[in-house]
């Protein structure tokens, strides 16, 4: 299997499964001499970690990240960082009713085909959400050192199902507020009981991620295949349960028109900025320093309790209820996913980006 590693300088491989030993990362290219501990990984994982409220899965997960390598007396060595997750309530028994049948909404059908038959049934193998552990230990590096250079990420749920934090109702201050890390405690708690009647339904529903990122400078990213909302747009589908990204004003920009469309520029005390920012941070594919923002679209999640219609390995019409522990919804727990993974990609471009120009390379070795 090949497509586990993303990114040019700032590289990261995830590997393991969901009911194997562990989960894990290595980090190649992070630049020595990043305080770097493991209560500052774990921060990150505990934001994604299972158990957290009634709306996410039962198992029962510590997730304890430990450093294998790339770190020396609380530094970054400049070598390869590796970082291990063990599972430890791995439940396999609850996925052998369904080792010849395809779950609906899962990658089983296709994974069986690619590779021959071959697959790790229990909870989806490397198909499983717990992969994301990886990035999200990965994001955890690159978001510190984003950090020293005066960059932040952020990320939140800006809706769950039809309930929508509009813009005019962001509180940052309540993201930590609820359970859902929603920006507003009303909507959460309405969404809430949105969840809660899904729930008593053996349904699930998906919702929307907003990630919006501060500080970037002038020129991430490159203008034709490498652009930047290129590449996050890739770093953020690549989450299994992501269905659609937006940067900026997204698809309501094909409703709008040039003139209002267009972000005009002005200059103070010889900065150039943007009245507004429909763009959403990028112009031709490169950072212009205003407000990064995007958001993903995150599916419904497909293990639920239902008796649904499936096929079998061997090509029989069956029926089909999924056991084990599920989350309702996925989108909480996939907010510091999204937020990882847009962290690993500016990480990756700002360190691409020192040799644009010969200014930049003169800074370094003069």
């Amino acid at each position: 299997m090949s497509g586990s590693t993303f990114g040019k300088i700032f590289r990261i491989t995830t590997w393991g499964e969901s009911h194997g030993s562990g989960i894990g990362v290595v980090i190649d290219g992070c630049p020595a001499g990043l305080d770097l501990k493991e209560k500052d990984i774990q921060d990150f994982l505990d934001r994604r970690k299972p158990g957290q409220s009634k709306y996410t899965t039962k198992r029962n997960e510590a997730d304890s990240v430990e450093i294998l390598s790339g770190v020396f007396e609380g530094k970054t060595t400049g070598t390869p960082i590796s970082l291990l997750v063990r599972n430890q309530d791995q439940r396999p028994r609850d996925y052998g009713s369904i080792a010849t049948l395809f779950r609906p909404g899962h990658a089983d059908y296709p994974f069986t085909v690619k590779y021959g038959g071959i697959r790790d049934y229990r909870g989806g193998g490397r198909s499983s959400g717990r992969e994301t552990i990886g990035r999200v230990a990965a994001g955890a590096v690159a978001s510190l050192m984003l950090k020293e250079i005066g960059i932040t990420v952020q990320a939140y749920t800006k809706a769950i199902g039809p309930h929508y934090v509009a813009d005019e109702d962001i509180h940052y201050d309540q993201i930590n507020g609820n359970s859902l890390y929603m920006p507003n405690n009303e909507v959460a708690e309405k969404a809430g009981e949105y969840i809660s009647s899904l729930m008593a339904d053996r349904d699930s529903c998906g919702g929307v991620i907003e990630c919006i990122a501060d500080g970037l400078p002038v020129g991430l990213g490159e203008p034709v295949f490498d652009k930047l909302d290129a590449l996050l747009a890739q770093a953020v589908v690549s989450i299994g349960a992501v269905k659609g990204v937006e940067i900026g004003d997204g698809f309501a920009a094909s409703r709008s028109v040039g003139s209002r469309n267009n972000d005009p520029f002005f200059s103070e005390n010889g900065v150039v900025s943007k009245k507004t920012n429909h763009a959403g941070g990028t112009l031709g594919g490169l950072s212009d320093s205003s407000r990064l923002i995007l958001r993903a679209a995150v599916k419904p999640t497909s293990s639920i309790a239902r008796t649904q219609h499936t096929v079998s390995v061997s090509g029989e019409n069956s029926e089909i209820t999924v056991l084990g522990r599920h989350d309702p919804v996925i989108v909480p727990r996939a907010v510091v996913v999204v937020e990882s993974m847009t962290a690993v990609t500016l990480a990756d471009l700002l360190l691409q980006n020192m040799a644009s120009s010969m200014e930049h390379v003169k800074k370094i070795y003069r």
